[in-house]
Order: C-alpha cells, then structure tokens, then sequence
C-alpha cells in the first residue's frame, strides 16, 4: 500500500488571482492578506507576490501569483498597463496625489475638450520621465521617499516610457479625468503634473484605478472584501493556472524520457521534434529582437545571448564575446508533456538545442 502523507505535508497553492485593491491599503498588505485568506491545516500559501506596485490611495487590478505561478511573474511586470485617474488642477501636492501636502497653488485657466485633446496629442508615444521622489526607487541603497521624508530631494536620471494611448476629458472647471496605456515604469502621478502644467496650472492626483495589466483585465477581478467572505473551495475556483502571466503561444511536447531529463537540467537535442511553426515562430522572434541592431555588435547586446570565449594564449588572458550565429540564438517557448501538462519554459534555438529554464515542481 503507498504510504499515506505526512501530516506535516501541505498541498502547495499555485497559480494567479486577480484582486480588486480597496483604495488605502498597500499593495504588500493585499498580498499578505490573499496569502491568509488561502492559507489552511491542508495548504501552504506561503510564496506569492504581486505583478506591480499600485500606491495606496490606488484601486483596481492587482495580479498575485502564488507558488509556483510566481516563476512567472516578470511577464506581467514588464507587460503594459491602463489606468483611469482623477485629476485636481490648481494645486500642487508634495506627493503628486491626495495623499500628499499642498506645496503650491495656481489659477486655472478656462479649458474645453479641443484643447484637452491637443495636449493629450502632447503626450503620446515614447518620452522620458524623471520619477518622483515618492516613490520606492532606491538611491544607494535607500529608497526615494525616505529621503523626501527627511526634506531631501536628491537627483533622478530620466526614464524611457511610452504613452501608446491617451484621452482626456472634462469633469467640471477643477477636474479632469485621464484615461492611459503605458508601458512599465510609468508614474501617473507625474503624468497627471505634467498635463496640468501643459495646461498652464497645477495639478495631483485625486484618484487612480489600474483596469487592465497586459491580457488581464479589472472585469476578471474579484474584490478583496468578496474575497474574504466566500468559501475556500470556491477562492481556489478563482485561481487561474500558474501558466497564466505567460503571453508565449509557441510550445514544444517532450517525452516522458525528455520530461525527465529537463528536471534534471539537462539539455536536448530537439531538432527532429521542431515543427516548421515552431522554427517560423524562432525566426520571427529573433528578427523582432534584433529589429532595432543595423550591425552585429548592435543585434548581440539587442537580444543579449552571447558567448564568453577566453583566449588563454594572449598575454593577458583576456576574456572576449563573440555573438551567437543566427542558428544558435535561443528563444522561449511553453514546455508541456504528452497529456499536454504544463511542465514550464525552455528556450530553444534553431540548431535544435533545447535548454530547460524555468520549470514547475508539481
């Protein structure tokens, strides 16, 4: 007969919720208290973590993966995100919202939906934003707001971002509302300055709700107070799977044998097992990496896989990089045995190399 489990043994929660954040609490608390409300003498709901840091005074959409969806995370951190946000114009908080001190005022000049339109225009596409000193960037090893804190306001260098849609309309003389698509690392509360000085005045934040992270959306969500009063059956029902922040279509099924010898890190030999989608799906990828390269050196820091080749006749043994040839270069793709389970992602190169990297304990 098996040997029946431990009683110590616990069934690991795994995969993505989406929660609805309430406006106060930060994005950790609802991390810590998601963890509680799966926690039980029969599951360990200890790992987890959210996809992006949404400020207190924020509502809306707050992905969380558990166990071994967290391996996964980094999708949805890098993905890009879409906000509504209120904005009061004529004063200038030390935060950029409402959570913050009034540090200036300002008039505020007569505006209507024409002139809302050409400064949103403004804004569109790729720029630089400094970010605010309220924050939780780090700064020698201390993060932003504890120097603002302490009344120190210290040097920030510019960050790439992209607006890729933006609209905003009237609320009434005082309030606009700021609907925007944006890649990651975008501050909406600098955002909401910025267009209130574009507009000749000043301005914070008086709301903000994220409504959609890359594929999710805040209509997936549930709220964290709906959360709390269901049964725990019914809060796993909400779970997605642990493959869900993955936005890669592409997949490669192993043998038992494979599935096996990729758990112990090896590496493949897959070429007979690459299907003309999948080495159309390689090649897409590595053209769209190196896109942007007009030269070699360019295409290798570009999708950043290279070779370390050290010289050891040259009289310093000078260690140098070559780039991979086109046929070597390896890309991600979904992992799953032949019952279509998902084991994890491997990448995999034209050549036919297959390399296991992020694998699922199950």
């Amino acid at each position: 007969m098996p040997t029946p489990p431990k009683q110590t043994d616990k069934i690991k929660v795994s995969g993505v919720i989406l929660v609805d954040k309430p406006k106060g609490m930060t994005s950790q608390q609802v991390v810590s208290k998601v963890k509680y409300l799966f926690k039980s003498p029969n599951h360990d709901s200890k790992k987890a973590g959210h996809t992006g840091t949404l400020d207190p005074m924020a509502t809306g959409l707050l992905p969380i993966c558990m166990g071994e969806a967290t391996k996964f995370s980094h999708y949805q951190l890098d993905a890009d995100k879409s906000y509504q946000a209120t904005i009061l114009l004529g004063s200038q908080t030390d935060t950029g919202d409402a959570d913050g001190q009034i540090v200036a005022q300002a008039p505020i000049p007569k505006f209507d939906d024409s002139l809302l339109a050409d400064i949103a225009q403004q804004f569109l596409g790729a720029q630089q934003q400094i970010p605010p000193m309220y924050s939780a960037l780090k700064k020698d090893g201390k993060k932003l707001y504890e120097y603002a804190r302490a009344g120190i306001e210290v040097e920030r260098s510019p960050r790439d971002i992209v607006v890729k849609a933006i609209d905003i309309s009237s609320i009434d003389a005082e309030q606009i509302q700021v609907t925007v698509t944006c890649t990651k690392g975008t501050y909406v509360r600098v955002l909401g300055e910025d267009i209130a000085k574009a507009m000749g005045t000043l301005g914070h934040l008086t709301a903000l709700r994220r409504t959609q992270v890359g594929n999710f959306t805040i209509d997936d969500a549930i709220a964290l107070s709906e959360l709390e009063e269901i049964t725990l059956d019914t809060r796993q029902a909400h779970l997605m799977p642990v493959d869900a922040c993955i936005d890669i279509e592409a997949e490669l099924t192993l043998t038992t044998e494979q599935c096996t010898r990729v758990h112990m890190g090896q590496r493949l030999n897959v070429f007979e097992q690459l299907t003309d989608d999948l080495k159309d799906y390689v090649s897409d990828n590595i053209a769209n990496q190196s896109v942007i390269g007009e030269d070699e050196t360019t295409i290798s820091h570009q999708i950043t896989h290279l070779n370390t080749v050290t010289n050891d006749s040259s009289a310093n043994n000078h260690s140098y990089k070559i780039p991979l040839a086109e046929h070597e270069i390896p890309v991600d793709i979904r992992l799953v045995d032949e019952n279509g389970l998902f084991l994890g992602l491997g990448a995999v190169s034209l050549n036919g190399r297959l390399q296991p990297k992020k694998l699922i304990q199950r």
